[in-house]
C-alpha cells in the first residue's frame, strides 16, 4: 500500500499514526502565525510527520501544476485525507489509482464543510460520526463508503468529541483502506436534498449571551471549548470560560444565583462557571473569582 496523506489538524493525528508505515508522503498546510508573538508554527500533522521520519511538504496550493505533477510522478495507490483544509482538484484526485478517500467528522450529507464537529454540538445534536467517503472535486459531496455513528455526551465538549471521533476515523482507515485498494467496497451517492453546511468558525460566535436559553448557551460553551474558547462579557471585562455545567436554578438573566459554585442566570435556566479567566488575570475557579470580586447571590455579573 502506497498512500499520500493529506492532513493538518489534530483530528488527523491518529489516522496518520495508524498508517504511517504505508505513507510515502505527507501533505499539510504551510506554517501559520500563532500565539501572542504570532510566530510561524507548524501544523500538528507536520510535527507528527517529522517525529515519524516521514517526508512532509507544505504547499500553499496543492492544486498548483508543479504539485499535481509531483503527485502523478509518485503514482500512489490512494490519497488519504483528514482535516486538511484545502479542496483537492479532480486532477489531484486522479493522480492516485484509487483516488482520494476522506475521513470526515460528520454523518454526511449533514455538516459538509470546515467545522462539522463544532456545528453539531452548537446545534444540540445527540449523535455524530465519521463518514468514510470517496472524494470528488466538490466540498464533501462524494460517494459514501461507510458511516460510523456515536452518541454525543450531554456534557461533551468539542475537544473531547473530536478526540473520540479521531480514534474512530483511524480505526475505519485501518479496516477499510486494504479493501478499497482491492476494489472490495461499494459506494452510495449522497442525497444533496438533506445536505447542510458547516462553515468555518468565527471567534465572535463563541460569546455567550445571558438573554438566550441556558441550554442553548451551554451548547455554545461546549462547541467552542477548547477552541476558539467560549467567553462572557461582564461588567469587569471579558471572562473566558474553560469549565462550565448546566444548572437547574432560575433567576433574572445576568445575576449571580450562587457563589459556590459560581452560578449565573440565563433565560430558562442557569450555568455554573466552574473555571474562568477574568480579563488580565490567570485562570481560576469560579468560586475563587466570586470570592475575590466579593460577589453575592443577587449581584449582577453581566
Amino acid at each position: 500500500m502506497s498512500l499520500i496523506f493529506f492532513g493538518t489538524g489534530v483530528f488527523a493525528i491518529p489516522a496518520l499514526r495508524a498508517l504511517a508505515d504505508q505513507v510515502s508522503l505527507v501533505i499539510t498546510q504551510p506554517d501559520r502565525p500563532s500565539g501572542r508573538g504570532m510566530r510561524l508554527t507548524p501544523s500538528p500533522i507536520k510535527l507528527l510527520a517529522l517525529e515519524l521520519g516521514l517526508p512532509v511538504e507544505t504547499p500553499e496550493r496543492s492544486r498548483a501544476p508543479e504539485w499535481v505533477e509531483k503527485f502523478e510522478s509518485l503514482a500512489p495507490d490512494a490519497l488519504l485525507v483528514a482535516s486538511y483544509g484545502q479542496i483537492l482538484s479532480q486532477r489531484v484526485l486522479d493522480s492516485a489509482r484509487c483516488g482520494g478517500i476522506n475521513l470526515h467528522g460528520s454523518i454526511l450529507p449533514k455538516y459538509r464543510g470546515a467545522a462539522p464537529i463544532q456545528r453539531c454540538i452548537l446545534n444540540g445534536d445527540l449523535e455524530s460520526g465519521i463518514t468514510l467517503m470517496q472524494m470528488d472535486k466538490g466540498m464533501d459531496t462524494g460517494d459514501v463508503i461507510e458511516i460510523s455513528r456515536t452518541p454525543i455526551g450531554r456534557d461533551e465538549t468539542y475537544g473531547e468529541l473530536q478526540d473520540r471521533l479521531a480514534i474512530i476515523a483511524a480505526e475505519m482507515a485501518v479496516e477499510w483502506m486494504p479493501r478499497i485498494l482491492k476494489g472490495d467496497y461499494s459506494r452510495i451517492p449522497q442525497n444533496g436534498e438533506f445536505a447542510t453546511h458547516a462553515p468555518k468558525i468565527e471567534k465572535s460566535e463563541a460569546e455567550l449571551h445571558v438573554e438566550n436559553a441556558a441550554k442553548q448557551e451551554y451548547d455554545r460553551f461546549r462547541a467552542f471549548t477548547p477552541e476558539p474558547g467560549a467567553f462572557l462579557r461582564t461588567a469587569s471585562g471579558v471572562m473566558r470560560l474553560s469549565g462550565a455545567r448546566l444548572s437547574e436554578l432560575q433567576g433574572e438573566p445576568g445575576t449571580v444565583l450562587s457563589t459556590s459554585p459560581l452560578t449565573i442566570a440565563f433565560a430558562n435556566g442557569a450555568i455554573e462557571l466552574l473555571e474562568v479567566q477574568p480579563e488580565g488575570k490567570k485562570r481560576m475557579t469560579g468560586k475563587d473569582f466570586a470570592n475575590g470580586a466579593r460577589l453575592r447571590s443577587g449581584s449582577r455579573l453581566v
